[in-house]
C-alpha cells in the first residue's frame, strides 16, 4: 500500500469515477485502474462496486476512505506548514469573470505570482455561470465569480461589489425603451434577468433586449451607439473622460453586481483559501 495508491483511491471515491479521477491526477485511467487493483490487492479486499452512474464504495471501501481522508489531511498540513510556501509547485487554476478581469485582477495574479514564484497559473475568463459549473467540477482551483455559490461543497469570501449605472453613447440623444435597444449581460445570468424583468414591468414587453456574454463588447456596441445598457461604473469612467459615453437617468438601476472568491471545501485546500482572502485584500486596496 502507497501513498500514491490511497491518494487515487481518494480521488475515485470522491467524483465517482475513474476518468474523472485521471483527469484530476493528470495520469491516464489505465493507470488510475493499475493503482486501485493494486490496492485492493495489498489489502485482499474490494473497494468499489460498479453502476450505471460511475463506482460506489463497498462496506471496506468506506471504511478505508475515512482514514484516507485523514491522511491527506495530515500530508496537506505538513506541506504547508513545514515547507518554504515560495517553494510551492504545481498547476494553480484560476477563473475569473470579465467584470473582475477589466479591474483588478492583474494586481491579483501579480501578488500571486510573487508570493507563490514557482506556481504555473491557468487563467479562464468566463461568464459566472461557467465558472460555478467549472468550480464544482473540480476544473478550478479558485473562481471569482459572481456569487455566492450556494452548493455546501463550496467555501465563498465576499470581494467588493460593482455598482452599476445607465449609459449611452455621448453622441446620443435620451434613450426611449420601446425604440431604443438595451444591451444586456449573457442571458443565462441574474442580471439579465433582472433587467428583463424589470424593463417588462416598467416599460411593458415591446423592450428589445440583445444579450451578449463579453462585457467589453457590450461596452463597445453601446459606445457605438447601437443601444444602451447598464455598464459597472468602475469600467465606464474612462469612456466618460474620453468622451465617448453618457450617463443617463432613467429613474431606477439594476442592483449592483455581487462578487465572492470560491473554492472547493473539500478535501481541504489551504493554498485555494490563502488566495481567497488575498483576492478579497487586493480588491478591497483597489477599490
Amino acid at each position: 500500500m502507497t501513498l500514491d495508491q490511497l491518494q487515487t483511491f481518494l480521488w475515485v471515491a470522491r467524483l465517482k469515477g475513474v476518468r474523472r479521477a485521471a483527469e484530476q491526477l493528470n495520469v491516464s485511467q489505465p493507470a488510475v485502474t493499475a493503482r486501485l487493483q493494486a490496492l485492493e490487492d495489498s489489502l485482499q479486499v474490494r473497494l468499489f462496486e460498479r453502476s450505471a452512474r460511475g463506482v460506489v464504495l463497498t462496506r471496506e471501501g468506506e471504511l478505508l476512505r475515512g482514514y484516507a481522508e485523514q491522511m491527506a489531511f495530515v500530508q496537506e498540513e505538513i506541506r504547508q506548514r513545514v515547507s518554504d510556501p515560495t517553494g510551492l509547485e504545481g498547476l494553480f487554476r484560476v477563473g475569473a469573470s470579465e467584470t473582475i478581469a477589466e479591474t483588478w485582477l492583474p494586481r491579483f495574479l501579480e501578488r500571486l505570482s510573487l508570493a507563490y514564484p514557482r506556481l504555473s497559473l491557468e487563467l479562464t475568463v468566463d461568464i459566472s455561470f461557467n465558472l460555478r459549473e467549472a468550480l464544482v467540477a473540480r476544473e478550478l482551483d479558485l473562481a471569482l465569480l459572481m456569487g455566492p455559490v450556494s452548493a455546501y461543497s463550496v467555501n465563498n469570501v465576499t470581494l467588493p461589489s460593482f455598482g452599476l449605472g445607465w449609459y449611452r453613447a455621448a453622441s446620443s440623444p435620451e434613450p426611449d425603451f420601446l425604440t431604443t435597444p438595451v444591451i444586456s449581460y449573457a442571458r443565462n445570468t441574474r442580471p439579465y434577468r433582472e433587467l428583463v424583468h424589470e424593463l417588462g414591468q416598467r416599460h411593458g414587453p415591446g423592450v428589445r433586449v440583445f444579450s451578449c456574454a463579453s462585457l467589453s463588447a457590450s461596452i463597445q456596441m453601446i459606445a457605438a451607439g447601437i443601444g444602451v445598457g447598464p455598464i459597472p461604473e468602475a469600467l465606464a469612467r474612462e469612456r466618460l473622460a474620453q468622451g465617448q459615453l453618457a450617463a443617463f437617468d432613467p429613474g431606477w438601476r439594476p442592483s449592483p453586481l455581487d462578487f465572492t472568491a470560491s473554492w472547493m471545501a473539500e478535501p481541504h485546500n489551504p493554498l485555494a483559501e490563502r488566495c481567497a482572502h488575498l483576492a478579497a485584500e487586493v480588491a478591497a486596496r483597489w477599490r
